[in-house]
């Protein structure tokens, strides 16, 4: 079965825009727990443009009721407070994700060449409060190999050129999907979980949802926007139809 963790930042982003506290992210992460959804991601940022500190603290409690049920997944690039905010925290996983200077979103994954020691010191601490430990990667076996090497438990495969493949045709689509398959087969043998994020939707999921041995897919932003329309309850329960294998 392939989890499926909603990302509720653009919520955030909408409170934001307009200060206050509506739309409340706790009444978003209550609509994807009350409609089945086993995880609730976020990503909270240095400049705190969407999640706030605050955010991930009331979200924890919130969900400390359904834990073993609905998994919490805090993502972010390893800089010392989110660290922090993180062991406080404890949530089910930490997703160590790179960032760059000035991006609006992820724009890959941590190269091979990343400062393994600083890394590995993060997975170690982390695994040692039993945080779960996943590295957002390119499908890119030498980056998988890195997790590996760095002791994390799985690789989260950065899916935008997936989607941009898809968007491009059937050909393309499947060139690409055998990238992510052998990526997923390579973090499968040296005994890595395997999640996907970034650009999946209710189109391309149709395809990426049979990459071998997909564990989770974390998806905000599609998932978001289809609730505008459908109304979030209703897209939550999209989403988790579209990662049936079995559909």
């Amino acid at each position: 079965m392939i989890r499926l963790s909603v990302n509720v930042n653009k919520v955030a982003t909408l409170r934001n825009s307009r200060g206050g506290s509506e739309p409340s992210v706790l009444d978003a992460v209550r609509v994807v727990v009350d409609e089945g959804a086993p995880g609730v991601t976020v990503h909270p940022r240095a400049d705190e443009r969407h999640i706030t500190g605050r955010d991930v603290r009331d979200i924890a409690a919130f969900l400390a009721p359904v834990r073993g049920r609905v998994e919490y997944n805090i993502e972010g690039d390893p800089r010392p407070e989110l660290l922090a905010l993180v062991h406080d925290v404890r949530p089910d996983q930490c997703t160590l994700v790179p960032v760059r200077p000035g991006e609006i979103t992820s724009q890959a994954g941590w190269s091979p060449d990343a400062p393994r020691d600083a890394l590995s010191r993060v997975v170690r601490d982390l695994r040692d409060a039993g945080i779960r430990v996943s590295l957002f990667v390119d499908p890119d076996p030498a980056a998988v190999a890195l997790a590996a090497d760095l002791g994390a438990d799985r690789v989260e495969l950065y899916t935008e050129p997936f989607a941009h493949a898809f968007h491009a045709g059937p050909a393309a689509a499947a060139a690409s999907l055998a990238l992510y398959t052998r990526a997923a087969e390579a973090a499968h043998a040296r005994g890595l979980g395997v999640n996907a994020g970034h650009d999946l939707d209710l189109a391309n999921l149709t395809l990426f949802r049979h990459l071998p041995h997909l564990d989770e897919v974390s998806i905000g932003h599609a998932l978001m926007s289809h609730a505008l329309f459908v109304g979030l309850a209703a897209s939550v329960r999209a989403y988790l139809a579209a990662v049936r294998t079995d559909a």
